[in-house]
């Protein structure tokens, strides 16, 4: 059975168990460095001291993956936009446990005073991220060309935007998608 909840600190060396797999063999992510127990500490801290959702699918009593919203940059002027970061545990991919996450976080966005999520994807020649975002109403609004240098290639991101004023019907729910802009 799996399960999306929020973090419990007892689940941060998963999460950093996680995020080293992606930072160590894959793209996905420009750290280059694992991060420690102690980031991730401080991490969850700024992102829920913050008043924002860190995340966590449950599948079978392990944690199978992880999700958060995040300011979506340091200036105040963006105080109204977040981004969302998504982790699977390998062994977890084409579960589905993407759409939970991404589902409880758009979710979880729209009760906060922001009115853009952004996401970030990296070009590591896999598809399913951008898929995954744009089943959730997600627009593609830019690229950025060769701005990360990882495991000798250059790499591309993507830059996916979603106007958390629309409502949206979930592609996973009803098999379609439905936008309707909200008033206000």
């Amino acid at each position: 059975m799996t399960k999306i909840r929020a973090l419990a600190g007892t689940d941060l060396p998963a999460v950093a168990d996680i995020y080293s797999h992606y930072v160590t063999t894959t793209v996905a992510t420009f750290d280059e460095t694992p991060l420690s127990l102690d980031d991730w500490r401080a991490k969850a801290a700024g992102i829920t001291g913050a008043g924002l959702p860190f995340l966590v699918a449950e599948a079978d009593g392990e944690v199978a993956g992880y999700a958060y919203l995040a300011q979506y940059r340091p200036k105040p002027a963006y105080r109204h936009t977040l981004e969302d970061t998504i982790y699977l545990a390998p062994g977890h991919t084409g579960r589905g446990l993407g759409r939970l996450l991404l589902g409880a976080l758009v979710e979880r966005a729209r009760e906060t005073p922001a009115r853009q999520l952004i996401a970030v994807i990296a070009d590591s020649g896999d598809p399913s991220s951008t898929r995954l975002h744009e089943k959730f109403g997600f627009q593609p609004v830019g690229r950025l060309t060769a701005v990360g240098f990882k495991h000798g290639r250059w790499i591309d991101t993507a830059l996916l935007q979603l106007d958390l004023a629309q409502t949206f019907t979930n592609f996973a729910a009803t098999g379609s998608t439905t936008r309707q802009t909200s008033a206000g």
